[in-house]
């Protein structure tokens, strides 16, 4: 049986793909609302509809690497699979809440820092402790040397 390799980046890349395209049009929408097509024109739901896209963009890159570096190394978990779940839900509160619901944003930016912080810890934790997967285990010269 063929099993996806990285199903958890996989459906992470997924889902962001989607919430990147909802923050996108949401953009376009407030533009075409208020009669500007370019930049925020001084309009406040327009500047913060651009800066919810913006600061998905600023986030979610370093988070599906991290969840796909720790993923091939340590092989797929629970614990990956609710922490790249609770990512999502993360970025669309943020999303939300940068448009007015005002616990969103909060929760959403919290959230996705409490998020990051622990998986550059993970990543960081697995050469520290030599918790890779078999997988791994049986490609590194440098762990076959001992």
């Amino acid at each position: 049986m063929y099993t996806t390799t990285l199903p958890i980046t996989l459906v992470l890349a997924g889902a962001l793909t989607l919430i990147n395209i909802w923050l996108s049009f949401r953009v376009g929408a407030a533009r075409r609302a208020h009669g500007i097509s370019v930049g925020d024109g001084g309009n406040d739901q327009v500047l913060r509809r651009m800066r919810a896209h913006a600061n998905f963009a600023e986030n979610v890159p370093l988070v599906l690497i991290l969840v796909g570096l720790i993923e091939f190394a340590a092989s797929p978990s629970v614990y990956l699979w609710v922490m790249a779940a609770l990512f999502v839900v993360a970025r669309i509160a943020h999303g939300i809440g940068m448009d007015g619901w005002a616990p969103g944003r909060p929760i959403g930016a919290g959230l996705t820092a409490v998020l990051q912080l622990l998986l550059a810890l993970w990543a960081i934790s697995i050469p520290a402790t030599g918790a890779y997967s078999p997988a791994v285990q049986d490609v590194d010269p440098v762990r076959r040397e001992r």
